[in-house]
């Protein structure tokens, strides 16, 4: 299995060189405002997408699935939408959640400590790929000040559930690869710091996990 890794892309998803694969994910920030009409957008094009699989969870842009669910989450036909929930494919657990530390007055924010905790507590022990829109504190997450903004809570949680693997974006400056312990960690940010969207999709393949 071949996962292909994309994040904050907002609204420039035509832009990108798609890679190959067999499981296309986008941690969020898909949209550039959060209207319904750019899920509906977004939508279109990951039903272009050849993947057999794809995964998507919402971001701090993706107003109108935390304002409105019910009407935006019928948008999304062409891919599982997970929030605070999993999905098992070809026997891996896949769990997603959009939530992250207060970020201006965006969708899915949540103060630091035990309010977020609760979110982060909702994870499968046995999750191998788990999906956040934001980083863990001190891993891919800093600014271009320099300053660590991961959440606290969410790097506690990747230690106690050690996921084969973490899957985020949301700090376009964090964009890269990392491990910690037996956890790969991937910040699939396609814009940088400018929104220009100049980062190539992150594959990985399942294969070389047990390396």
């Amino acid at each position: 299995m071949k996962i292909v890794m994309i994040s904050d892309t907002h609204g420039m998803h035509d832009l990108l060189n798609m890679p190959s694969g067999d499981v296309l994910i986008h941690a969020g920030d898909f949209s550039p405002r959060g209207t319904l009409q750019d899920v509906s957008d977004f939508n279109e094009w990951l039903g272009e997408q050849d993947y057999q699989h794809k995964i998507v969870i919402a971001g701090n842009h993706e107003v109108c699935l935390e304002q409105h669910p019910e009407e935006a989450e019928k948008l999304i036909t062409h891919a599982i939408y997970l929030k605070d929930s999993s999905v098992v494919i070809d026997g891996l657990k896949f769990y997603g959640s959009p939530w992250q530390p207060w970020f201006f007055n965006w969708a899915f924010n949540l103060q630091r400590g035990d309010e977020i905790k609760e979110k982060w507590d909702l994870i499968d022990d046995d999750t191998d790929v788990l999906i956040t829109h934001g980083p863990p504190h001190g891993y891919l997450d800093k600014t271009l000040e320099g300053e660590h903004v991961g959440c606290e809570e969410l790097i506690k949680a990747v230690h106690r559930i050690k996921p084969k693997l973490h899957i985020c974006g949301h700090i376009h400056g964090g964009y890269g690869v990392d491990q910690m312990g037996p956890t790969l960690l991937v910040n699939a940010s396609t814009c940088n710091e400018h929104y220009d969207p100049i980062n190539e999709p992150i594959v990985i393949d399942v294969k070389d996990w047990s390396s």
